[in-house]
């Protein structure tokens, strides 16, 4: 695969804090204008990964690239071609949900930021509330306009660190929507996720990370043959990634 393919890639990462190992080796790839989903129990360092990816934690040792820029030499550039989602979203409550829009367009030099603050209000189902204090809204509202804000621009690469957590299940297809549109005009998505089904339902590789090290990775399909055959009573049972998930990891303990 050429360098031009591929928009992520990282080889022999680790990290430890106060000595205590968190990641031991991580290596993986993801392809441009694809969705890669990063799953595993809480604490396994998911989120430091993205956080060494989009710059804001330095790696022990080990190499990240992001667009063909390293994320150690050239943090500058691996920023002007990304934008990031986290776990908690970060909006700024005395303003109103049109004027967080606006300054981060103005701050990526866009042309017609109040165009595209309104173009994103409408996406996310925010017009209404466009111009009430974001302190007045609910926790789901505040993750859309945190996620309309991370689509400001046109990031070649987004990192999602478990996007709808806290969204109800209408909010929820709407950003797995969106997730899907962006892929497929070609921007690659990182997503990190705590909910399975939604790595099953957009995911084009997954990645699971066990004890420091990705202990597997490939599509839905090569994931499914890694699980036991399934038993053929009245009806052939296809497991489920939970099921998938489960198993792995348990294998990994037992071991």
């Amino acid at each position: 695969m050429s360098p031009n393919e591929i928009a992520i890639s990282v080889k022999g990462l680790k990290k430890s804090y106060k000595n205590v190992p968190v990641l031991t080796g991580v290596d993986f790839e993801v392809k441009t204008g694809s969705i890669f989903a990063l799953l595993g129990p809480n604490g396994a360092g998911k989120t430091t990964i993205v956080k060494i990816l989009t710059t804001l934690l330095k790696q022990d040792s080990g190499t990240a690239n992001v667009n063909g820029f390293d994320v150690i030499s050239k943090p500058d550039h691996v920023r002007a071609s990304i934008s990031l989602t986290g776990q908690f979203a970060a909006v700024d409550e005395i303003l109103t949900g049109r004027e967080n829009l606006i300054i981060i367009a103005r701050l990526r030099h866009l042309k017609n930021p109040r165009q595209v603050a309104d173009d994103l209000l409408n996406r996310f189902g925010l017009t209404g509330a466009a111009d009430r204090g974001v302190s007045t809204y609910s926790g789901g509202m505040r993750r859309r306009l945190d996620i309309a804000m991370s689509l400001v621009g046109e990031s070649q690469v987004i990192f999602l660190d478990e996007p709808t957590t806290g969204l109800d299940p209408e909010a929820r297809l709407e950003v797995w929507k969106i997730v899907k549109e962006l892929a497929g005009n070609g921007t690659t998505v990182f997503l990190t996720t705590q909910y399975l089904d939604e790595a099953e339902q957009l995911a084009d590789r997954i990645a699971i990370l066990h004890g420091g090290r990705i202990i597997v990775s490939g599509t839905l399909a090569e994931l499914k043959k890694l699980f036991p055959p399934a038993k053929v009573e009245y009806i052939e049972k296809q497991p489920t990634l939970e099921e998938i998930f489960l198993t792995i990891i348990g294998k990994k303990e037992e071991n």
